[in-house]
């Protein structure tokens, strides 16, 4: 396989096909990881398309259309908030200077990281003409498992909306200042995260949630109140009227809480993704190869985010679900065996070469 990176440091492999000027079919997914584990939330998708062209390999099997394996920089937003934005800049969601200017918690700025590892490329980070984009990743959720189900055919996402809160108020020693004098950045925060998480509870009977992942304040030390705080939050829902509802509580919340404490508050992003966004005939390729090899399968829904959400805006994009034991994820318990990869990846070459061979 060739194999390069672009601006941002998405790195593209790509093996040719009989006719390199068809657009050709991408496999993705990503190898960043969060801080506390996640050793195949991502990096199972990454592997599973290496393993789709060593099959092909072994096999002399050359596709009509050029196959390209891809590891999207930067999905979990983990050091670089938001998430997923090398493979959104690739579709013209984020520009390209936007997030070179991120900065992470402890200083750096995206862009000048990118240097410093040699992966700041030059190809342009712009999605050009794709056939189609295929994505296998661990469920991240108990449901396969716990059905003892071998495989999931992804139809969809939960639509989800988050933001990035910042709010402002004043120093001041915690000792002599009056209650009504103070402007406490750090208890806006805490109130709003709180206050999302009552989201959450309000909407749980449906399964909707509502997550405070992130809370930095400044000088954030005893004997002192902190000036400034970030907040990170989101919600989700299977219904998208209902996630619209959520998203706008969550915004007056912010209001809210840096009212009550004597602040401001600047909502300096949001996102939105989810809903019936992947392409119903490769679901149906997907769905179809589950059914010919006779696995124990299921629709199911995605609840986390993924590159493939992003992807589906520009192409056609399905998703392969493979269960990991008792659906624990984002943590250093992540874990899957190597039988539970047997009917995602069988289904995964069947799928692609049926596209790559149109």
């Amino acid at each position: 396989m060739s194999v390069d990176f672009d601006e941002l440091g998405s790195i593209f492999a790509r093996r040719d096909g009989t006719n390199n000027e068809l657009p050709p079919v991408l496999i993705g997914s990503h190898l960043d990881t969060q801080i506390n584990g996640g050793r195949f939330d991502g990096i199972a998708g990454v592997l599973a398309g290496l393993e789709l062209v060593r099959a092909l390999n072994d096999l002399g099997y050359v596709t009509k259309r050029p196959i390209i394996v891809v590891d999207w920089t930067n999905e979990e937003g983990a050091r670089f908030s938001p998430p997923m934005v090398a493979s959104g800049c690739f579709v013209g969601q984020y520009e390209r200077d936007w997030v070179y200017d991120l900065i992470a918690d402890d200083g750096p700025r995206f862009g000048d990281e990118l240097e410093r590892i040699g992966y700041k490329g030059d190809k342009p980070c712009k999605a050009g003409a794709i056939d189609a984009y295929f994505e296998l990743h661990i469920e991240q959720g108990p449901i396969l498992d716990a059905e003892g189900r071998e495989v999931g055919v992804v139809t969809g996402a939960y639509p989800s909306h988050g933001m990035r809160v910042r709010f402002e108020g004043e120093t001041a020693h915690t000792g002599p200042t009056p209650m009504d004098l103070r402007h406490n950045a750090l208890i806006a925060g805490a109130r709003f995260l709180t206050a999302v998480d009552d989201i959450g509870w309000e909407f749980a009977i449906n399964d909707g949630k509502a997550t405070g992942s992130r809370l930095a304040a400044w000088p954030n030390k005893p004997g002192i109140l902190s000036d400034t705080a970030q907040c990170v939050a989101d919600v989700r829902h299977p219904d998208p009227v209902t996630a619209r509802v959520m998203a706008e509580k969550m915004r007056r919340a912010a209001k809210a809480s840096a009212a009550m404490a004597g602040c401001v508050a600047m909502i300096e992003d949001e996102w939105s993704w989810g809903g019936d966004i992947f392409d119903e005939e490769l679901i149906n390729i997907v769905r179809d190869e589950a059914l010919r090899q006779g696995y124990n399968w299921r629709d199911i829904r995605s609840q986390a985010g993924h590159d493939a959400y992003h992807m589906a805006m520009h192409c056609p994009t399905a998703m392969i679900f493979t269960p990991c034991k008792g659906g624990i994820t984002h943590n250093n318990n992540e874990s899957c065996e190597p039988g539970n990869f047997l009917a995602s990846l069988n289904m995964l070459l069947h799928a692609v070469v049926k596209r790559a061979d149109r």
